[in-house]
């Protein structure tokens, strides 16, 4: 049963997060065998003032330009 846990940060849509889902599925099923019925993923969204990039938070890195 592969299990799947993907963290991005806030803002994506339902129809991007239904993408996410049905192409990692589709990676499994075709890279792997594996049924659909058995692949189970997570999407997480983490806040950018929650997430840590290049010694920064990212929505402090982001306001840089950078």
């Amino acid at each position: 049963m592969p299990y799947i846990n993907v963290q991005i940060t806030k803002g994506a849509t339902r129809d991007q997060k239904r993408t996410i889902v049905k192409e990692m599925t589709d990676t499994l099923v075709r890279t792997l065998g594996k049924k659909p019925e058995h692949i189970h993923i997570v999407l997480q969204e983490i806040a950018e003032e929650d997430w840590g990039y290049n010694g920064m938070l990212t929505d402090e890195w982001k306001q840089q330009g950078t």
